[in-house]
């Protein structure tokens, strides 16, 4: 959703009253990954899952309106700190292992915080080797594996896990579709089952401190140029990167 990214009055972050949310672009590639292989017969189930407070249940829906068969939510208190990744990523492993996940999918990163954090930490958390930044995502049913293809530095890099196995999507995995109105009227009906840190046995006090939240500077407007003499000469003097 368009929105106007507005930082608090006193700087402790960015305000988000009366803002429509919306569903983390990279966890809707794996909600799409996630159906894609259900309708290949790779998995047999999916399980959307969120952390947050009662109005992230919106999103889930969202989830279940693109096809997922059911959803988990951790929530959280009104007015506690939103969850950090370390907080996440032990919610994410406690439903993992109560739900006996054979595989989870997820967002490489969410766009707010940027973080890139959490995949790598619930694979740790629940000892499961990770594939990140997938590409392509292959089930071996036979062998028990997933072969992943991901986006490096140097180009592309395949690797192949044992299941279960924690993987983080990236842009390029898929295209996710559209939830149909028949899709959207159905998901209402599903179920949700809400659960807190106290019924996982997982701590998602903060472990960072956000010191501070502030805009960043406004631009300087642009300057036109009569000749390339002229470009460089203010480059060389008056911005002083030649």
């Amino acid at each position: 959703y368009a929105a106007k990214i507005r930082v608090k009055a006193d700087g402790s972050g960015v305000e988000t009253s009366a803002v429509k949310m919306s569903m983390n672009p990279f966890c809707e590639i794996a909600v799409e990954e996630a159906m894609r292989l259900k309708e290949a017969k790779a998995a047999s189930e999916v399980v959307a899952v969120t952390c947050g407070p009662e109005a992230d249940g919106e999103v889930l829906r969202h989830a279940l309106a693109l096809g997922a068969d059911r959803a988990a939510h951790v929530v959280t208190p009104k007015d506690a700190p939103a969850p950090q990744p370390l907080g996440v990523a032990s919610a994410l492993a406690a439903v993992a292992r109560k739900e006996e996940a054979g595989l989870v999918l997820m967002g490489k990163q969410a766009i707010d915080g940027d973080h890139n954090q959490t995949g790598q930490m619930l694979g740790a958390k629940l000892g499961w080797p990770q594939g990140t930044f997938a590409s392509q995502v292959e089930i071996d049913a036979a062998a028990g594996r997933v072969r992943v293809t991901r986006e490096v530095d140097a180009g592309m890099e395949t690797v192949s896990l044992k299941l279960p196995a924690v993987v983080t999507t990236d842009l390029r995995l898929n295209e996710p579709r559209y939830a149909t109105l028949p899709a959207i009227m159905k998901a209402k009906k599903k179920k949700v089952d809400k659960l807190s840190a106290d019924d996982l046995g997982v701590d998602l006090a903060p472990q960072l401190e956000v010191v501070g939240v502030a805009e960043p500077p406004k631009r300087s407007s642009g300057v036109m140029v009569g000749s390339v003499d002229e470009l460089v000469d203010k480059l060389k003097n008056e911005a002083k990167v030649l």
